[in-house]
Protein backbone atom coordinates (compact mmCIF):
# COMPACT_ATOMS: atom_id res chain seq x y z
CA UNK A 1 0.00 0.00 0.00
CA UNK A 2 1.49 3.66 -1.18
CA UNK A 3 2.25 6.09 2.15
CA UNK A 4 -0.14 8.37 2.04
CA UNK A 5 1.80 11.50 1.62
CA UNK A 6 2.95 9.94 -1.62
CA UNK A 7 -0.90 10.02 -3.22
CA UNK A 8 -1.61 13.54 -2.25
CA UNK A 9 2.13 14.04 -3.89
CA UNK A 10 1.49 12.57 -6.98
CA UNK A 11 -2.60 15.15 -7.53
CA UNK A 12 -2.39 18.12 -10.00
CA UNK A 13 -3.44 21.39 -8.43
CA UNK A 14 -6.37 22.94 -9.47
CA UNK A 15 -4.66 25.69 -11.77
CA UNK A 16 -2.62 22.30 -13.48
CA UNK A 17 -5.86 20.60 -14.00
CA UNK A 18 -7.57 23.54 -15.63
CA UNK A 19 -4.41 24.10 -18.08
CA UNK A 20 -4.88 20.44 -18.71
CA UNK A 21 -8.52 20.56 -19.27
CA UNK A 22 -8.31 23.58 -21.54
CA UNK A 23 -5.76 21.78 -23.80
CA UNK A 24 -8.30 19.01 -23.96
CA UNK A 25 -10.75 21.36 -25.11
CA UNK A 26 -9.14 22.77 -27.92
CA UNK A 27 -8.47 19.41 -29.21
CA UNK A 28 -11.95 18.36 -29.24
CA UNK A 29 -12.96 21.57 -30.42
CA UNK A 30 -10.64 21.32 -33.68
CA UNK A 31 -12.30 21.02 -36.69
CA UNK A 32 -13.23 22.93 -40.00
CA UNK A 33 -15.66 22.15 -42.87
CA UNK A 34 -12.94 20.83 -45.08
CA UNK A 35 -12.24 18.29 -42.82
CA UNK A 36 -12.19 14.62 -43.30
CA UNK A 37 -12.03 11.10 -42.15
CA UNK A 38 -8.41 9.11 -42.89
CA UNK A 39 -9.40 5.20 -43.37
CA UNK A 40 -6.57 3.08 -44.35
CA UNK A 41 -4.55 6.49 -45.84
CA UNK A 42 -7.34 7.35 -47.34
CA UNK A 43 -9.02 11.02 -46.74
CA UNK A 44 -12.98 10.74 -47.72
CA UNK A 45 -14.23 14.85 -46.76
CA UNK A 46 -16.87 15.29 -44.54
CA UNK A 47 -20.42 15.54 -46.85
CA UNK A 48 -23.63 16.43 -45.12
CA UNK A 49 -25.94 14.41 -47.78
CA UNK A 50 -24.15 11.09 -46.74
CA UNK A 51 -26.40 11.16 -43.82
CA UNK A 52 -29.09 8.51 -44.45
CA UNK A 53 -31.54 7.57 -42.39
CA UNK A 54 -32.00 4.00 -40.87
CA UNK A 55 -35.86 2.93 -40.80
CA UNK A 56 -36.21 -0.01 -38.55
CA UNK A 57 -37.32 -3.85 -39.87
CA UNK A 58 -38.53 -6.77 -37.53
CA UNK A 59 -35.45 -9.02 -39.92
CA UNK A 60 -34.54 -11.91 -37.96
CA UNK A 61 -30.76 -11.72 -36.79
CA UNK A 62 -27.93 -13.54 -35.19
CA UNK A 63 -25.48 -11.93 -32.63
CA UNK A 64 -22.03 -13.46 -32.13
CA UNK A 65 -19.36 -12.70 -29.74
CA UNK A 66 -16.62 -14.54 -28.00
CA UNK A 67 -14.43 -14.98 -24.63
CA UNK A 68 -11.53 -16.88 -23.26
CA UNK A 69 -9.17 -16.93 -20.13
CA UNK A 70 -6.05 -18.47 -19.83
CA UNK A 71 -6.04 -21.49 -17.18
CA UNK A 72 -2.25 -22.49 -17.02
CA UNK A 73 0.90 -20.80 -18.70
CA UNK A 74 4.19 -20.54 -18.90
CA UNK A 75 6.73 -19.28 -21.16
CA UNK A 76 6.68 -22.12 -23.39
CA UNK A 77 3.32 -23.27 -23.14
CA UNK A 78 -0.37 -22.16 -22.49
CA UNK A 79 -3.67 -23.62 -21.48
CA UNK A 80 -6.53 -21.61 -22.27
CA UNK A 81 -10.48 -21.96 -22.38
CA UNK A 82 -12.82 -20.24 -25.07
CA UNK A 83 -16.47 -19.94 -25.19
CA UNK A 84 -18.20 -18.87 -28.49
CA UNK A 85 -21.83 -17.83 -28.55
CA UNK A 86 -24.63 -17.12 -30.86
CA UNK A 87 -28.34 -15.17 -30.06
CA UNK A 88 -30.62 -14.90 -32.48
CA UNK A 89 -33.56 -12.46 -31.93
CA UNK A 90 -36.47 -12.16 -31.89
CA UNK A 91 -36.91 -15.73 -30.08
CA UNK A 92 -33.78 -15.45 -28.79
CA UNK A 93 -32.40 -18.57 -29.16
CA UNK A 94 -28.67 -19.57 -28.28
CA UNK A 95 -25.95 -21.38 -29.65
CA UNK A 96 -22.86 -22.05 -27.28
CA UNK A 97 -19.51 -23.79 -27.87
CA UNK A 98 -16.90 -24.19 -25.69
CA UNK A 99 -12.87 -25.54 -26.20
CA UNK A 100 -9.31 -25.54 -24.49
CA UNK A 101 -6.79 -24.84 -26.21
CA UNK A 102 -3.53 -25.98 -25.40
CA UNK A 103 -0.25 -23.96 -27.06
CA UNK A 104 3.25 -25.19 -26.93
CA UNK A 105 6.38 -23.17 -28.06
CA UNK A 106 8.97 -25.82 -30.52
CA UNK A 107 12.23 -24.21 -32.09
CA UNK A 108 11.92 -24.79 -36.13
CA UNK A 109 13.69 -23.57 -39.04
CA UNK A 110 16.07 -21.08 -36.66
CA UNK A 111 12.98 -19.47 -35.44
CA UNK A 112 10.28 -19.76 -32.51
CA UNK A 113 7.00 -21.37 -33.47
CA UNK A 114 3.87 -21.85 -31.91
CA UNK A 115 2.09 -25.17 -32.42
CA UNK A 116 -1.53 -25.41 -31.01
CA UNK A 117 -4.09 -28.68 -29.94
CA UNK A 118 -8.23 -28.09 -29.14
CA UNK A 119 -9.73 -30.50 -27.18
CA UNK A 120 -13.25 -29.57 -27.86
CA UNK A 121 -16.58 -30.03 -25.53
CA UNK A 122 -18.59 -29.23 -28.40
CA UNK A 123 -18.56 -28.73 -32.02
CA UNK A 124 -15.06 -28.14 -33.38
CA UNK A 125 -14.66 -25.27 -35.10
CA UNK A 126 -11.14 -24.37 -35.70
CA UNK A 127 -8.53 -26.32 -37.89
CA UNK A 128 -5.48 -26.75 -35.78
CA UNK A 129 -3.41 -26.21 -38.72
CA UNK A 130 -4.33 -22.40 -38.96
CA UNK A 131 -2.96 -21.89 -35.44
CA UNK A 132 0.45 -22.96 -36.27
CA UNK A 133 2.45 -19.72 -37.07
CA UNK A 134 5.96 -18.21 -36.08
CA UNK A 135 6.25 -15.68 -33.11
CA UNK A 136 7.95 -13.27 -34.76
CA UNK A 137 4.47 -13.14 -37.46
CA UNK A 138 3.82 -9.62 -38.28
CA UNK A 139 -0.43 -9.97 -37.38
CA UNK A 140 0.53 -11.26 -34.05
CA UNK A 141 3.75 -9.34 -32.56
CA UNK A 142 4.08 -6.03 -31.13
CA UNK A 143 7.06 -3.60 -32.06
CA UNK A 144 9.94 -5.63 -32.52
CA UNK A 145 9.25 -7.82 -29.66
CA UNK A 146 8.36 -11.64 -30.54
CA UNK A 147 4.59 -12.54 -29.50
CA UNK A 148 3.67 -13.97 -26.21
CA UNK A 149 2.32 -17.78 -26.33
CA UNK A 150 -0.82 -16.37 -24.72
CA UNK A 151 -1.67 -14.29 -28.08
CA UNK A 152 -2.41 -17.77 -29.78
CA UNK A 153 -5.67 -17.78 -27.63
CA UNK A 154 -7.55 -14.87 -28.90
CA UNK A 155 -5.89 -15.69 -32.85
CA UNK A 156 -8.07 -19.29 -32.01
CA UNK A 157 -11.27 -17.20 -30.26
CA UNK A 158 -11.59 -14.63 -33.13
CA UNK A 159 -11.56 -17.36 -36.31
CA UNK A 160 -13.98 -19.71 -33.91
CA UNK A 161 -16.49 -16.43 -33.78
CA UNK A 162 -16.55 -16.24 -37.48
CA UNK A 163 -16.89 -19.83 -38.64
CA UNK A 164 -20.07 -19.73 -36.10
CA UNK A 165 -21.06 -16.40 -37.75
CA UNK A 166 -20.70 -18.22 -40.99
CA UNK A 167 -23.65 -20.45 -40.31
CA UNK A 168 -26.11 -17.91 -39.91
CA UNK A 169 -27.70 -16.25 -43.10
CA UNK A 170 -28.30 -12.81 -40.74
CA UNK A 171 -24.88 -12.18 -38.81
CA UNK A 172 -23.68 -9.16 -36.57
CA UNK A 173 -19.97 -9.73 -35.28
CA UNK A 174 -18.30 -7.54 -32.39
CA UNK A 175 -15.29 -5.53 -33.90
CA UNK A 176 -14.49 -5.45 -37.65
CA UNK A 177 -14.38 -7.64 -40.78
CA UNK A 178 -10.87 -6.84 -41.68
CA UNK A 179 -8.21 -9.45 -41.12
CA UNK A 180 -5.86 -9.43 -38.85
CA UNK A 181 -4.05 -12.56 -38.14
CA UNK A 182 -2.87 -15.17 -40.34
CA UNK A 183 -5.17 -17.50 -41.85
CA UNK A 184 -8.25 -15.06 -40.86
CA UNK A 185 -9.22 -14.01 -44.87
CA UNK A 186 -10.18 -18.07 -45.16
CA UNK A 187 -12.57 -18.09 -42.10
CA UNK A 188 -14.03 -14.02 -43.22
CA UNK A 189 -14.07 -15.58 -46.88
CA UNK A 190 -17.02 -18.22 -45.27
CA UNK A 191 -19.01 -15.38 -44.33
CA UNK A 192 -22.87 -14.88 -45.70
CA UNK A 193 -23.96 -11.92 -47.72
CA UNK A 194 -25.73 -10.28 -45.10
CA UNK A 195 -22.78 -10.62 -42.50
CA UNK A 196 -21.63 -7.53 -40.42
CA UNK A 197 -19.61 -5.83 -37.85
CA UNK A 198 -20.33 -3.62 -34.98
CA UNK A 199 -17.16 -1.85 -32.99
CA UNK A 200 -17.73 -0.68 -29.38
CA UNK A 201 -14.44 1.88 -29.93
CA UNK A 202 -12.68 3.33 -33.31
CA UNK A 203 -8.88 4.41 -33.48
CA UNK A 204 -9.59 6.48 -36.52
CA UNK A 205 -8.64 10.11 -36.87
CA UNK A 206 -9.88 13.13 -38.74
CA UNK A 207 -7.26 15.35 -40.59
CA UNK A 208 -7.96 17.87 -37.90
CA UNK A 209 -6.87 15.09 -35.30
CA UNK A 210 -10.58 14.96 -34.28
CA UNK A 211 -12.66 11.51 -33.22
CA UNK A 212 -15.13 10.89 -36.40
CA UNK A 213 -16.89 9.51 -33.96
CA UNK A 214 -17.79 12.97 -31.77
CA UNK A 215 -17.56 14.65 -34.83
CA UNK A 216 -20.17 12.89 -37.02
CA UNK A 217 -22.47 12.76 -34.01
CA UNK A 218 -22.49 16.39 -33.53
CA UNK A 219 -23.12 17.24 -37.32
CA UNK A 220 -25.95 14.35 -37.89
CA UNK A 221 -29.71 14.62 -37.61
CA UNK A 222 -31.33 13.64 -34.71
CA UNK A 223 -32.89 10.14 -36.34
CA UNK A 224 -31.05 7.19 -36.50
CA UNK A 225 -28.88 7.31 -39.47
CA UNK A 226 -25.68 5.96 -41.34
CA UNK A 227 -23.11 7.76 -42.82
CA UNK A 228 -21.27 5.55 -45.29
CA UNK A 229 -17.69 6.14 -45.66
CA UNK A 230 -17.09 3.67 -48.66
CA UNK A 231 -18.25 0.18 -49.83
CA UNK A 232 -17.34 -1.41 -46.39
CA UNK A 233 -17.20 0.64 -43.84
CA UNK A 234 -20.10 3.53 -42.58
CA UNK A 235 -20.62 5.00 -38.78
CA UNK A 236 -24.23 4.23 -37.37
CA UNK A 237 -26.66 5.99 -34.65
CA UNK A 238 -28.71 3.06 -33.82
CA UNK A 239 -31.24 5.45 -31.60
CA UNK A 240 -32.20 8.62 -32.46
CA UNK A 241 -31.23 9.73 -28.18
CA UNK A 242 -28.00 7.89 -28.28
CA UNK A 243 -24.84 9.44 -27.51
CA UNK A 244 -22.38 7.02 -29.14
CA UNK A 245 -21.73 6.26 -32.33
CA UNK A 246 -20.58 3.10 -33.75
CA UNK A 247 -18.16 2.21 -36.72
CA UNK A 248 -20.06 -0.62 -38.72
CA UNK A 249 -18.40 -2.77 -41.65
CA UNK A 250 -20.20 -5.39 -43.94
CA UNK A 251 -23.60 -5.45 -45.40
CA UNK A 252 -25.89 -2.74 -44.82
CA UNK A 253 -29.28 -4.55 -45.65
CA UNK A 254 -28.80 -5.78 -41.66
CA UNK A 255 -28.75 -2.08 -39.77
CA UNK A 256 -32.60 -1.94 -40.03
CA UNK A 257 -32.96 -5.05 -37.73
CA UNK A 258 -30.71 -3.53 -35.18
CA UNK A 259 -32.93 -0.42 -34.61
CA UNK A 260 -35.55 -2.16 -32.65
CA UNK A 261 -32.88 -4.47 -30.70
CA UNK A 262 -31.26 -0.75 -29.66
CA UNK A 263 -33.57 0.55 -27.17
CA UNK A 264 -32.02 -1.00 -24.04
CA UNK A 265 -31.51 1.69 -21.21
CA UNK A 266 -28.13 0.85 -19.93
CA UNK A 267 -26.41 0.91 -23.31
CA UNK A 268 -29.14 3.35 -25.81
CA UNK A 269 -28.17 2.84 -29.43
CA UNK A 270 -26.07 -0.39 -29.22
CA UNK A 271 -27.64 -3.92 -30.24
CA UNK A 272 -28.90 -5.47 -27.13
CA UNK A 273 -27.85 -8.58 -28.55
CA UNK A 274 -24.45 -7.82 -28.55
CA UNK A 275 -24.87 -6.94 -24.95
CA UNK A 276 -26.55 -10.27 -24.21
CA UNK A 277 -23.96 -12.69 -26.10
CA UNK A 278 -21.02 -10.61 -24.70
CA UNK A 279 -22.80 -12.08 -20.90
CA UNK A 280 -23.21 -15.09 -22.78
CA UNK A 281 -19.93 -16.17 -23.65
CA UNK A 282 -18.15 -14.29 -21.15
CA UNK A 283 -15.82 -16.04 -18.82
CA UNK A 284 -15.66 -14.85 -15.45
CA UNK A 285 -12.50 -14.41 -13.01
CA UNK A 286 -14.32 -17.12 -10.76
CA UNK A 287 -14.65 -19.23 -13.29
CA UNK A 288 -11.07 -19.14 -14.38
CA UNK A 289 -10.18 -19.99 -10.68
CA UNK A 290 -12.27 -22.87 -10.86
CA UNK A 291 -10.72 -24.66 -13.83
CA UNK A 292 -7.26 -23.77 -12.82
CA UNK A 293 -7.73 -25.20 -9.77
CA UNK A 294 -9.38 -28.48 -11.48
CA UNK A 295 -5.76 -28.89 -13.03
CA UNK A 296 -3.65 -27.99 -9.86
CA UNK A 297 -5.39 -29.42 -7.47
CA UNK A 298 -5.18 -32.91 -8.97
CA UNK A 299 -2.18 -34.88 -7.38
CA UNK A 300 -0.60 -36.06 -11.35
CA UNK A 301 -0.16 -32.46 -11.86
CA UNK A 302 2.17 -31.59 -8.89
CA UNK A 303 5.14 -31.58 -11.69
CA UNK A 304 2.82 -28.49 -13.64
CA UNK A 305 2.81 -26.41 -10.28
CA UNK A 306 5.73 -26.46 -9.62
CA UNK A 307 7.03 -25.54 -12.70
CA UNK A 308 4.39 -22.63 -13.33
CA UNK A 309 6.22 -20.54 -9.86
CA UNK A 310 8.57 -19.82 -12.13
CA UNK A 311 6.21 -17.28 -14.22
CA UNK A 312 4.29 -16.13 -11.39
CA UNK A 313 6.60 -13.26 -10.64
CA UNK A 314 3.36 -10.37 -11.70
CA UNK A 315 0.62 -11.59 -10.05
CA UNK A 316 2.64 -11.45 -6.97
CA UNK A 317 3.33 -7.87 -7.66
CA UNK A 318 -0.20 -8.21 -8.79
CA UNK A 319 -1.69 -8.94 -5.42
CA UNK A 320 0.47 -6.55 -3.22
CA UNK A 321 -0.85 -3.68 -4.98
Amino acid sequence: MQPKSLLIKSLPPKVMIQEISSEIKKVLSNFTKEDALILNNSTYPIKENNFLQILPSNQKITFIDGGNAEILSSGNFCLSFIRIAAVTFPEKSIEKHEFYLFTKAEWKNDDLYYSSKIFPLTEKLVDEEDLYISSNDNSIKTGNERASITKIASMARRFAEIKLASKYSTVLLDGILESTYKNEEKYLAQLTNLAGALAKSSSLFTTSGNSPVVLLNKLGPENCWKYKINDKTSFVKLHSQAKHVFRFEGNEEILPSLINNSNDALFLGYPYGLILVDRIARVSNQEKKSLMMKFLLNKENKEISEYLRTADAHSILDNLG
